[in-house]
């Protein structure tokens, strides 16, 4: 007998990344995007659903008799219930160490983009003061080398491991944080004011915890050097935003760059927007997980956690 698997928001991953299929008989049914009201009726007869970004509250879980196995594509599970997995037999499973290199890579493009003022000098080309300079160049903008400065990287799990070997790379002064409020300094690591105090650049590779909710608001901007730049490539609700958008236009700090947001996609109301004509403010619409290359690691990881749970294996297995 077919086991049936639902995929709900197929669209999240882009078109020209394909996607295997498991070695058990299955029927395979995808939806490019599936909204709330949508969620229980694609998903009720479904031995296994994946979900990159869709809830599964307890309400869906429970209306899904035949649900054995959750494939989270990603490796936040914030959208799963998972106490109600846990009580109802529904095995979890997310992806793990797929961006390994393309979220810190992303990071770093981040950095030398403020570091070079790439967006002011861009921005004047396009408006013709380039073409209208008297010398050959036409350097109105401050240019920075990142060799020599000083990283702090808040979160020390594989992504922040690899953004501090392209930091040394480079000639960077690496700075590991301990996490917030933490007396006792484990060895390799600095106390996490002591990194907001010395960096030059901040990027942000720590998950979103209750603990870690506005890690970065009011006072930590203050705390920073006016001509430090703040990056984030990891949640957006790591940063105040508000606090960020008074950071910026009171010059406390010199620029950010940020990946992510505190609701995705960008909202119409969210403060961040009053930032968006500044050349020190940079935004990507959250891709630094998306190269090709981790692309198909997620999705080689997505089929294998299929095939291991049916097989017994638990490898990924979070629930």
């Amino acid at each position: 007998m077919s086991s049936k698997i639902v995929f709900l928001d197929r669209e999240t991953i882009p078109a020209h990344i394909n996607i295997n299929r498991p070695n058990l008989s299955h029927l395979w049914v995808e939806y490019p995007y599936t909204s709330a009201d949508q969620v229980i009726a694609r998903s009720q007869d479904a031995e296994v659903i994946i979900t990159n970004k869709v809830v599964l509250d307890q309400t869906v879980l429970k209306a899904c008799p035949k649900l054995k196995l959750v494939v989270v594509a990603a490796t936040g599970t914030n959208n799963i219930d998972l106490k109600s997995c846990n009580q109802l037999g529904i095995a979890v499973y997310n992806i793990t160490h797929y961006a390994n290199q393309g979220v810190p890579e992303h990071a770093l493009m981040l950095m030398l983009a403020l570091a070079k003022n790439l967006i002011a000098y861009d921005q004047d080309v396009r408006q013709g003061q380039w073409q209208q300079a008297n010398q050959f160049c036409f350097t109105d903008h401050k240019i920075q080398n990142l060799a020599g400065k000083t990283l702090g990287i808040i979160g020390a799990g594989a992504l922040g491991q690899n953004m501090a070997q392209l930091g040394q790379a480079l000639g960077m002064k690496v700075l590991i944080s301990e996490h917030k409020g933490q007396r006792v300094i484990r060895k390799g690591r600095v106390s996490f004011y002591d990194v907001i105090a010395q960096a030059d650049f901040i990027s942000l590779h720590c998950p979103l915890t209750e603990q870690t909710s506005k890690l970065f608001s009011e006072e930590e901007f203050i705390a920073m050097k006016a001509t430090a730049y703040l990056i984030n490539t990891a949640r957006g609700p790591l940063v105040d935003e508000s606090a960020l958008v008074t950071a910026l236009l009171t010059k406390q700090i010199a620029g950010a760059a940020t990946d992510v947001t505190a609701t995705e996609p960008l909202q119409n109301n969210s403060p961040l927007n009053q930032l968006l004509h500044l050349p020190n403010f940079i935004m990507t619409p959250h891709i630094a997980w998306a190269s090709d290359e981790s692309l198909a690691n997620l999705c080689q990881q997505l089929i294998s956690n299929i095939d291991g749970f049916y097989q017994g294996s638990p490898h990924n297995r979070v629930i």
